[in-house]
């Protein structure tokens, strides 16, 4: 199957030589920060944050008067990124050590974990790995000052919002604000799918930043060479053989020769069967036979129907903790390409889950959160030696539209785009909207008694619009509507009666005068037609109505698209070759939105650039600590937006 979006690499090997000290270059270009307080680091899977942090960690406690680091992740599987590491083997001053009673991402009730990380607190130990949930069970009642001379790092922050609800974002406000605590937070996808902000502005501008996108990261591996994204559709089950073929879409695109981990649907969508064994057992019949299962290790072996090969199989589907420990363990340990050749996955490996010889990460089912798919290829981007290529294909259920409709095209060109400047670890969600009163027709109106800051282009005023009267219902509105719709959405009774009966509202906050709650019901009926929302998402047009809730990609004036190659009751969607060039050139229009700059000033620095390019035979860089540099660096971008800009308006 032909790549959607195929991007070639150098395979400098540069990412993955280290330094006297033994760091790559992401985790040097970390290390040169880390006498910051608050230190935000954005770089993508595998490009060694785990190991950035022990060095910045380590250089807190032995260097800056740091008495301990608390490391917290998602998930408890994911604590072993930061196991006990001896870095001085390569050239570091100290070793990474946790001792295992302070090592909380293993079994055990939460109140148990609580309690020693409370010992912790108290102790004379320095390092201690715990879940986002311990910290947050930790902090109910806890002074934040005895965080004091403490380095609290998140990993995967994205799990932090500015919503007010978000109680591990609370957590963080209240660490930066009533205590001294030194703060690492890190993340592969620094954007969320709520279109609610990780930091609010005031907070980010707090952090010292580090970024460090999949560009830099892919160019410098040794043996990955290039990276497809791929969307292919169809329609019926994508299990079952297809009408005038002798095969299902999954068949199709599955290819046993390449090391895959397929994704199936949630058991809540329209491309799901609703029996998620069934649907392992489907993909397994998409394979051959199962022959056997391996007993210790919980491997399934089936027998390959195309080649007679035998293939080794694991289901992390399975519910039964024994038999899922069994295979987790099996894969955690697994040195070798020839360990597994397919896994079954549901909700697991996608995540901070480490296969690094998956080939191709093939999602099945619509998936509406960025940051998933995000992760879902990096599962699929480390460096291995066994593979030249890596490739992302999401397997959709075909949009009831029109077959000569461009929506699709446009779809699916929007979603790369989006795709794109995700990875180079750039906010695309769309911003939310504030609704406002028109008191009458006059343009002018009430806008004396707004600022700027305010009144803003993302201001919708209407007529007759109920506003909030208590602090209750401004509260419900400003924080709590996307919980509210997504309550709606799960509930049949609440789905037909949306949007116009206020008993909803009523259920949901009795405590609502009645006042309040016509001006809530009057906030979710907008807020749902004006953004496209979720709750009119009949007739299979997610997948459209989802690329197109994005910003900034207007902005980026590229067709990723080639041609529509429809074939019988499935098609896919073709694309030219996207170079690393190009790559590189949507990375300056993004960020040449941001700048702000006249052409006299970048006109007056561009003899300090020549100058520049001469002394040190690069251009300046635009992640450089050096103020002067980076805004050398923001003047070559605006000179080639504004040359690009006046070639386009000759064409015109």
């Amino acid at each position: 199957m032909p790549d959607l979006v195929k991007v070639e690499y150098k395979q400098t090997g540069k990412s993955k030589k280290t330094n006297a000290l033994g760091m790559r270059e992401m985790q040097e270009r970390a290390f040169n920060a880390s006498t910051a307080k608050y230190l935000l680091i954005k770089a993508p899977p595998a490009s060694g944050k785990s190991r950035a942090l022990m060095f910045i960690a380590l250089d807190k406690l032995k260097n800056q008067g740091i008495k301990k680091a608390i490391v917290a992740v998602p998930e408890k599987s994911i604590g072993a990124s930061f196991s006990s590491t001896k870095l001085t083997e390569h050239g570091f001053f100290a070793d990474w050590y946790v001792i295992p009673k302070y090592n909380l991402c293993t079994a055990g009730t939460d109140n148990s974990k609580v309690k020693t990380f409370l010992e912790f607190l108290d102790s004379n130990e320095q390092i201690l790995i715990c879940t986002h949930a311990t910290l947050r069970f930790a902090f109910d009642g806890l002074d934040e000052r005895k965080l004091n001379n403490t380095l609290i790092a998140i990993d995967e922050f994205h799990h932090v919002s500015a919503d007010g609800d978000n109680r591990l974002g609370e957590v963080m406000k209240n660490i930066m604000a009533k205590s001294n605590a030194h703060v690492v937070a890190m993340t592969g996808s620094y954007f969320r799918g709520d279109n609610v902000p990780v930091l609010l502005p005031e907070d980010e501008a707090k952090f010292t930043k580090v970024t460090y996108n999949y560009y830099e990261q892919l160019n410098g591996y040794e043996f990955l060479k290039s990276l497809g994204i791929g969307y292919h559709f169809y329609t019926g089950r994508y299990f079952k053989k297809q009408p005038d073929k002798e095969m299902s879409a999954l068949e199709e695109i599955l290819d046993e020769k390449k090391k895959t981990i397929i994704h199936i649907p949630s058991v809540n969508s329209a491309e799901s069967s609703r029996e998620k064994y069934e649907e392992v057992g489907h993909i397994i019949d998409a394979l051959g036979d199962l022959e056997s299962q391996d007993e210790k290790t919980g491997v399934l072996y089936v027998k390959s129907k195309r080649t007679n090969k035998i293939l080794k199989v694991a289901d992390l589907v399975n519910d039964n903790q024994k038999e899922r420990d069994k295979i987790s363990a099996y894969l955690r340990d697994s040195n070798s390409p020839d360990a597994i050749d397919i896994i079954i996955a549901l909700g697991m490996a996608k995540e901070g889950f480490d296969w690094p010889y998956c080939e191709h990460a093939l999602t099945i089912g619509y998936r509406g959160s960025l940051t998933e798919i995000i992760q879902i290829i990096g599962r699929a981007t480390r460096d291995s030696n066994n593979k030249t290529h890596a490739q992302f294909t999401n397997l959709i259920a075909k949009p009831d539209v029109d077959d000569d409709s461009d929506d699709v095209k446009v779809a699916v060109n929007n979603m790369l785009k989006a795709i794109t400047a995700s990875l180079l670890m750039e906010q695309v969600l769309a911003p939310n909207f504030k609704f406002k009163l028109k008191e009458d027709d006059n343009a002018d109106d009430d806008a004396s008694t707004n600022s700027p800051q305010e009144e803003d282009e993302n201001t919708i005023r209407i007529r007759g619009f109920k506003l909030p009267t208590s602090q209750r219902a401004k509260d419900i509105i400003e924080r709590d509507l996307n919980d509210l719709k997504a309550r709606i959405l799960q509930d049949d009774k609440m789905l037909k009666a949306m949007p116009g009966n206020p008993k909803i509202i009523r259920e949901v906050y009795p405590d609502l005068s009645d006042e309040d709650v016509e001006a809530v019901r009057q906030h979710v009926v907008v807020d749902s037609v004006i953004k496209n929302s979720v709750i009119e998402e009949q007739g299979g047009k997610k997948f459209i109505r989802t690329a197109h809730s994005f910003i900034n990609i207007d902005d980026i004036h590229i067709d990723l698209i080639d041609a529509v190659n429809p074939f019988q009751k499935a098609f896919e969607i073709l694309s030219k070759s996207v170079t690393t060039q190009v790559l590189k050139l949507i990375d300056e229009h993004i960020q040449s939105i941001k700048i702000e700059m006249t052409e006299d000033e970048a006109m007056m620095l561009w003899p300090k650039i020549k100058e520049w390019i001469g002394r040190t035979g690069e251009a300046p860089n635009i992640q450089s600590y050096d103020q002067k540099e980076k805004r050398m660096s923001e003047a070559v971008i605006y000179l080639r937006e504004l040359k690009r800009q006046r070639a386009l308006n000759e064409q015109q």
